[in-house]
């Protein structure tokens, strides 16, 4: 009977609790959204009571001219989008080997070592845009058989050669964080130098790290938009000839709000993820 009286005073207070936590969760809500629509309210005041607000919607905010542009700058949206895609997917696996090349032991991979840390010094501290130049006129200058002509190609190819030491640099740190004793156990296992990699490390070392890659091709997708600087007609290019047509600036609005709408979901993923890897480490 005592039993059962206490199991009901506990149930009883885990649903006041509950009920306080809700209250507080909607209270909360409340005040952030009210909060959000008085910030809001006080910068659309400061920005539309501005003297020269007339003006600026005319040239940047223009519907008629937005709609017209719309079409065009999609088109070249869609070429990011594959050139993001094909550059992601060989960024990883090249960042991947140039990870494995810069944590291997002993005095003999030394050279192998310190040319995968002059690569990755090297682009990592070389601005992309620099890079987009160097590549995308300087390797058709050579006039060498073979070598690509297409600024699309050209550009993919500065972007990975950037990225990818970036990325490198962030499966370094993911491989390093697996406890030794784990390769240990694998190799006493029989498991060679690869096995233990593919099999042991690696799966640790990309579940540790896949926010902070997720945030590098967040970077990434908006990067791709300079590819317009060698001519590729991307949103980017697309939207300023656009604009060249009208005098206006409202098609680089659209492509912006584009690749913002582009960027969003990703964020949020890697929000998450953040967040539940966060869990799993104060679980521990």
């Amino acid at each position: 009977m005592t039993g059962v009286v206490r199991a009901g005073v506990v149930s009883e207070l885990h649903r006041e609790r509950l009920a306080y936590r809700r209250s507080r969760s909607r209270r909360s809500t409340a005040i952030a959204l009210v909060s959000t629509v008085v910030f809001a309210a006080l910068v659309w005041v400061a920005v539309t009571g501005s003297p020269g607000w007339p003006r600026v919607r005319q040239s940047f905010f223009d519907p008629a001219t937005a709609w017209r542009a719309l079409p065009a700058v999609l088109d070249g949206l869609w070429l990011n989008l594959r050139v993001l895609v094909v550059c992601e997917v060989l960024i990883l696996v090249l960042a991947v080997g140039v990870a494995a090349l810069r944590t291997l032991r002993g005095p003999v991979w030394f050279p192998v070592r310190a040319l995968a840390t002059g690569y990755v010094d090297l682009f990592r501290g070389l601005p992309l845009i620099i890079l987009l130049y160097l590549v995308g006129f300087g390797l058709p200058g050579l006039r060498l058989t073979g070598v690509p002509n297409d600024p699309v190609v050209l550009g993919g190819i500065a972007l990975v050669l950037t990225y990818t030491a970036y990325v490198a640099e962030v499966f370094r740190a993911g491989i390093e964080s697996v406890h030794p004793s784990q390769v240990a156990a694998a190799r006493s296992l029989g498991l060679g130098y690869r096995k233990t990699m593919r099999l042991v490390v690696l799966p640790q070392a990309v579940r540790r790290v896949l926010p902070a890659l997720l945030n590098d091709f967040v970077a990434l997708q908006k990067d791709c938009g300079l590819i317009s600087v060698l001519g590729a007609v991307d949103a980017v290019r697309a939207a300023q000839i656009q604009q060249a047509q009208s005098f206006n600036f409202t098609p680089y609005v659209v492509a912006a709000l584009l690749f913002v709408l582009l960027a969003i979901p990703s964020g949020r993923l890697a929000d998450a993820l953040s967040r539940r890897v966060a869990d799993r480490q104060g679980a521990r």
